[in-house]
C-alpha cells in the first residue's frame, strides 16, 4: 500500500490520491513515469514529483521513521506490507497506577514468539528488543501504552504505529479490545476468559503477596492480548485497503 500512497507529499489530500488512481497511476515508479501535463492538476507541482522520488529513496533505504513523520498517524497503516519484515504487536500491563513505577509487563510478539519483559525481572531489556522493528501495532497504544512506556523509559517511538483501536472504529467495530475480539470471532483460553485489564492489577498484586500462579496467569492474559492483535491486524489490514478505495 505505501507506494501506491501519495498523501505524505505536500498538496495532495484524499481526493487528488484518488484522482491520480483513477487516471492509472497505481505507485510512485507510475506517477514518475508520467508527463506533468498527463498528471491531475493538483499533482502537477515539481514539488510533489521530488516528495515522490524522495519516497521512493527513503523506501529503499527502509526509513520508517520518514514515513511516520510524513504521514498523518491515521495513515500508518499504509507502510504495510513493504515496511512490515519486523512487526511488534505490543500491550503492557500495570498496577493501576500512572508513574513510571507502576508498569509491570511489556508484551511483544512479532508473528513467531511472545517476549514479555516482567517488573523485577527483565523490564529493562524491553527497549533493547525494538531495535529494528519496523512497524509496531498496539490496541489504544495511542492513549495509554505508548505514552506509558515513554515516561517509564525516556525513549521516543519513531516507527509508524498502527492503533488498532482508531483503524477498526473507521471501519465501523466499536468497543474494547475484548468486545472487538469477540466480533471477529476470536476466543480467549479457558485460563484468561473474562479476564479484564482490572483483573491484570489484582492479578499482580497477588503476585506480589506471593502467588505465583498469579504471574502465570497475567502473562497468558498479556500473551492472549498480543497474540489477537495479529489477527485483528491482519484481518482488518485488506479491509483497510478496500475501504479507502486504493487500486487492488
Amino acid at each position: 500500500m505505501l507506494t501506491a500512497t501519495f498523501l505524505h507529499c505536500q498538496g495532495v489530500g484524499e481526493v487528488t490520491e484518488r484522482d491520480l488512481w483513477g487516471s492509472g497511476i497505481r505507485s510512485w515508479s507510475d506517477f514518475l513515469e508520467r508527463s506533468e501535463q498527463s498528471l491531475p492538476p493538483r499533482a502537477r507541482s515539481q514539488l510533489v514529483r521530488e516528495h515522490v522520488a524522495e519516497s521512493a529513496k527513503r523506501l529503499a533505504a527502509r526509513d520508517g521513521a520518514w514515513f511516520a513523520r510524513m504521514l498523518r498517524p491515521a495513515h500508518h497503516w499504509r507502510v504495510y506490507p513493504e515496511l512490515g519484515r519486523r512487526i511488534a504487536y505490543l500491550d503492557i500491563e500495570t498496577t493501576g497506577g500512572y508513574g513510571p513505577g507502576d508498569l509491570t509487563v511489556v508484551g511483544l510478539y512479532d508473528g513467531l514468539r511472545v517476549r514479555q519483559f516482567v517488573k523485577g525481572d527483565n523490564l529493562d531489556e524491553f527497549p533493547e528488543a525494538l531495535a529494528g522493528v519496523e512497524l509496531i501495532v498496539t490496541f489504544f497504544g495511542t492513549g495509554f501504552d505508548l505514552p506509558f512506556l515513554r515516561r517509564a523509559f525516556r525513549m521516543e517511538f519513531p516507527q509508524p504505529h498502527v492503533d488498532l483501536c482508531f483503524a477498526l472504529k473507521r471501519l465501523g467495530y466499536r468497543g474494547g479490545l475484548k468486545s472487538v475480539e469477540r466480533q471477529f470471532g476470536i476466543r480467549r483460553s479457558n485460563e484468561t476468559e473474562g479476564l479484564t485489564g482490572m483483573d491484570a492489577v489484582r492479578l499482580w498484586a497477588e503476585y506480589q503477596r506471593g502467588n505465583e500462579a498469579a504471574l502465570h496467569t497475567l502473562l497468558s492474559y498479556n500473551a492472549e492480548d498480543i497474540t489477537s492483535l495479529e489477527t485483528l491486524w491482519l484481518a482488518a489490514y485488506p479491509r483497510l485497503v478496500e475501504h479507502c478505495g486504493a487500486p487492488s
